[in-house]
């Protein structure tokens, strides 16, 4: 079964990739980054794909890769949307090519030109093959799944890779690690009450001067990020539990009924009832 999309698990892959076929609400799902470099292959439906504050526009059977601890977010345009999802251990993949810590990857839709278009086009082909075996469900699957994950990151590292250092960084590092450092905060807090002083402090900064730089650096408030990460797992959990919206509201960190329905809304382009009865309305873009 498809998964919602929204998630920031570190867990380690053990098998060295993930591969998941999701199921996306329409609207906006927050920043959030991992060590596994990810690839996203759109199956229906079209999205802007934010990484390190710079938007790209992927249409239904394209990909775009994201490297690894990239912070990254995703606007899906359909209220449904389906893509594969693919992570791929770095460390892993060290034993095909020791020296792979040395790449960066890079490939959106403004990395295809003349000379690299026919090998982006067989690499999205291999994504085709590889859902069409997902949905055939043979015995096999595990093992043709793995040969086209493989396939697909070998033509990634042959055609839209770099070495380290030839590819302009597109934020300053420092405060790239420390944005790192904030959503992962969030990630591990976002159910409890959360004051901007407790994550200024993780910084060293004063509260004052957290709120600009992060406003700076995310163009967004931290309070807007933090509703937006919660709003995010109460959408999934309308979904998949039976809880009801009050609880689901609660046990995600939101106590003002209020903000909650405004934020919801404004991301979604519905009410939490209507995700809950099955029912939800477009989503519009906040």
């Amino acid at each position: 079964m498809p998964k919602a999309y929204y998630e920031s698990s570190r867990e380690p892959l053990e098998s060295g990739f993930r591969v998941t076929y999701v199921t996306a609400p329409g609207g906006y799902h927050p920043a959030h980054w991992h060590e596994e470099v990810e690839i996203l292959f759109h199956l229906n439906g079209d999205s802007d794909i934010t990484i390190e504050k710079k938007k790209y526009h992927l249409q239904p059977k394209h990909m775009i890769v994201i490297d690894s601890r990239q912070v990254h977010s995703t606007f899906t345009h359909d209220p449904t949307s389906m893509f594969i999802c693919i992570h791929i251990s770095r460390q892993y993949m060290e034993k095909y090519l020791p020296d792979l810590e040395l790449y960066q990857f890079r490939c959106t839709p403004e990395d295809v030109n003349d000379e690299n278009f026919q090998e982006y086009l067989d690499t999205c082909l291999l994504f085709q093959k590889l859902a069409r075996v997902y949905f055939r469900t043979p015995v096999t699957l595990a093992m043709e799944t793995e040969g086209y994950v493989l396939q697909i990151f070998a033509r990634i590292i042959l055609y839209f890779s770099h070495p380290q250092g030839t590819v302009p960084a597109s934020a300053d590092q420092m405060t790239a690690e420390r944005i790192r450092n904030v959503i992962t905060y969030v990630a591990a807090h976002y159910q409890e009450s959360v004051r901007v002083q407790d994550v200024a402090d993780l910084l060293g900064f004063s509260k004052e001067y957290f709120c600009r730089f992060f406003k700076k650096a995310m163009g967004m408030s931290f309070l807007r990020y933090l509703n937006e990460v919660r709003a995010a797992h109460v959408y999934q959990d309308l979904e998949t539990t039976n809880l009801s919206v009050a609880e689901i509201m609660e046990q995600n960190g939101f106590t003002n009924q209020k903000l909650f329905n405004r934020i919801f809304k404004e991301i979604y382009g519905c009410t939490p009832l209507s995700v809950k009865t099955g029912n939800p309305s477009a989503a519009a873009e906040p």
